[in-house]
């Protein structure tokens, strides 16, 4: 049921650009993490290269681990009618949020608030059948997070939430 190739084809670009959310987990010798993602934040730009935006929020562990050469895979499910999970094994790399050439990338986006950029190096994609997954309906973006990170940009707060919050705390001390 399940395929694995080494770069992306053109189906799974237009895939990936339909989807209202993905999933991304990283792990570098610690925990591993786990988020969902919504708003249009994720740009296919190679057969083996994607990148997303990154608001701030409780942690930054994908950049943590990025930064330690850790691994990083994105998952997108098919919530509609014809049933399919993606995959993309890759590393990653953060970028600065005030790289123009990725800025041109979001030219209907609101980039204030960002935190970062990562650039993803995609090595294996992985297709299987996801058929167990259950049909959702989208019924829109929640702007929450996007408006919080922007509004403490504009105080003047943003970059030090984003410093105290680059490292998790260490709860075994």
């Amino acid at each position: 049921m399940g395929t694995q190739t080494g770069r992306l084809n053109e189906a799974d670009k237009v895939f990936i650009a339909k989807q209202k959310i993905f999933f991304i987990a990283s792990c570098s010798g610690k925990e591993v993490n786990l988020s969902p993602r919504g708003y249009d934040c994720f740009r296919v730009i190679g057969d083996n290269e994607a990148v997303f935006l990154d608001y701030a929020g409780s942690g930054n562990r994908t950049a943590r681990d990025s930064e330690n050469d850790g691994e990083v895979t994105v998952m997108f499910c098919s919530f509609e009618s014809t049933p399919m999970i993606l995959r993309l094994f890759c590393k990653g790399e953060v970028i600065d949020k005030n790289d123009k050439k990725l800025q041109e990338l979001f030219p209907f986006s609101d980039l204030r608030g960002m935190r970062q950029f990562i650039k993803l190096t995609i090595y294996c994609v992985e297709h299987s059948c996801g058929m167990s997954v259950p049909r959702y309906e989208f019924i829109g973006q929640r702007n929450d997070l996007k408006e919080w990170c922007q509004d403490e940009d504009r105080a003047g707060r943003l970059d030090e939430y984003m410093q105290r919050r680059h490292t998790q705390p260490d709860l075994n001390n």
